[in-house]
């Protein structure tokens, strides 16, 4: 376990965005003269479970077989048909992702058209009962949850990268909002780049001491501390999954483990090696003390 990847999202507060299933589940069971020529006013996430199909989606053709997700963003036009003399099967869900109750957040980012899903046996046997149960004329709690699992796992592989921040006036605190979490998302998803930071703050349209300031203010720590809090949790999960502190130390980028150590402790609240007991206390069950839930939350100080 030498690596953790970061999440695309990892920035986003849990509240900012809003998904909307805006019509039930497309439970597609397509024989192999299926076609079909159109577009959609909102975004559609496609995966294949069975079968195979092409789509013909801006002067460009995408295969579908099982695995394979495609997103189609509104109002574009696309031609699909089936390519297999087996139905082509899966699901097709039409919806919005609202950032702030106003931004289309899919709008801005830069995303693949579509990609074969990394964890597919894991993600099958969800996909085919999301397709087996979704209701055929209504939206469930249930479905909404699934779904946004499955959009989750589809931008993370299909991320390219953010648009150009230039969402209407930089007055406006809700384009503020945005650039804060486009840039705590890029320090998230890499905080082992020496350069992140400067990046980020040199991508957002704004001051940069007036961004730091803010950028703060919403997430709780400046852009360096956040950056350096991200390296500690990366030392967390190694630790967690039995790395040694100068393992987990040099895989969050720290050549010197008595550093590491002095900065886990004053980021986190606590030494590593009393991290790693208390986590492995935790799972053999026992209450880390003063905790009568058995949740021990990070950082004990800020």
């Amino acid at each position: 376990m030498d690596k953790i990847e970061g999440s695309v999202l990892a920035g986003v507060p849990m509240g900012a965005v809003a998904l909307t299933l805006t019509r039930s589940t497309i439970r597609m069971q397509h024989a192999h003269t299926w076609s079909v020529d159109k577009s959609n006013s909102v975004h559609d996430l496609v995966v294949c479970l069975t079968g195979s199909a092409n789509y013909e989606v801006e002067g460009k053709t995408i295969g579908m077989e099982p695995g394979r997700a495609m997103l189609l963003p509104a109002e574009t036009h696309f031609v699909g048909y089936s390519t297999s003399k087996e139905p082509y099967t899966g699901i097709a869900q039409h919806f919005t992702l609202d950032l702030f109750g106003r931004l289309d957040l899919i709008s801005q980012m830069n995303l693949k058209r579509s990609v074969t899903l990394a964890r597919w046996d894991m993600m099958e046997p969800l996909t085919r009962y999301y397709h087996d149960n979704s209701p055929p004329y209504s939206t469930t709690l249930l479905q909404h949850h699934l779904f946004m699992f499955l959009l989750i796992e589809f931008i993370e592989q299909a991320h390219v990268g953010w648009r150009e921040q230039s969402v209407g006036n930089v007055n406006n605190p809700d384009a503020l909002s945005f650039s804060i979490m486009v840039a705590a998302s890029q320090i998230a998803a890499d905080p082992l780049n020496g350069g992140i930071v400067e990046r980020a703050l040199n991508a957002a349209p704004y001051n940069a001491d007036y961004f730091k300031r803010e950028f703060r203010k919403r997430v709780g720590w400046t852009p360096d501390k956040f950056q350096e809090f991200k390296r500690m949790e990366r030392a967390m999960g190694l630790m967690a999954g039995g790395c040694s502190v100068k393992r987990a130390a040099e895989l969050s980028g720290y050549s010197d483990a008595y550093y590491f150590s002095r900065m886990f402790k004053r980021y986190i609240g606590i030494s590593p090696l009393g991290y790693r007991q208390s986590e492995k206390s935790n799972r053999e069950g026992a209450f880390p003390r003063g905790e009568e839930d058995g949740q021990l939350l990070y950082p004990l100080t800020r």
